[in-house]
């Protein structure tokens, strides 16, 4: 194998883990669904936000957005977008995680919900540095995909009737 071949491999398969990473998030958020958006909620009034007023659209905002990363993930006119939002995300719940714990001085922690109930998860270094570790794979989504073209015949005819 080819190194061409052998990163268009390491590219896929960052691709379509990071999608069923995201499918998968969302989809444990959504088996608990009311604790997720308690915790959400919690998270918000920690840093002055209305709980009451933002805890139902947060909550559905950061499940739509895995989502939708998934899907432009999958989606090979948007591959790059994904990623580009993936790695974003993923830098914006690590900045909270380390903001939440260490700006705001609560030393206890808060389950995340990140995984649904599935993987517990307190909010701190241990997250952010687990979310920070999965920005490399979508680095190399991002800057490692290219979109397969499709060769036409008269590029080809054209060629050999030059050369």
């Amino acid at each position: 194998m080819n190194r061409k071949k052998i990163k268009r491999i390491v590219v896929q398969v960052c691709r379509f883990g990071l999608a069923a990473l995201f499918f998968f998030t969302a989809g444990a958020k959504l088996t608990i669904i009311k604790a997720f958006a308690g915790n959400v909620g919690e998270l918000l009034s920690a840093t002055g936000i209305s709980q009451v007023r933002w805890m139902w659209p947060a909550t559905v905002a950061v499940i739509a957005t895995e989502i939708v990363i998934a899907g432009f993930l999958l989606w090979p006119r948007t591959v790059r977008a994904g990623a580009l939002l993936g790695a974003l995300l993923l830098f914006g719940f690590s900045a909270f995680a380390l903001f939440y714990r260490y700006g705001l001085g609560n030393e206890e922690g808060l389950e995340c919900g990140c995984f649904g109930g599935i993987i517990a998860s307190q909010l701190g270094v241990s997250t952010a540095l687990r979310n920070l570790a999965l920005l490399v794979p979508t680095f190399i989504v991002f800057f490692g995909y290219r979109k397969r073209t499709a060769t036409r015949v008269s590029d080809h005819s054209e060629i050999n009737a030059t050369t």
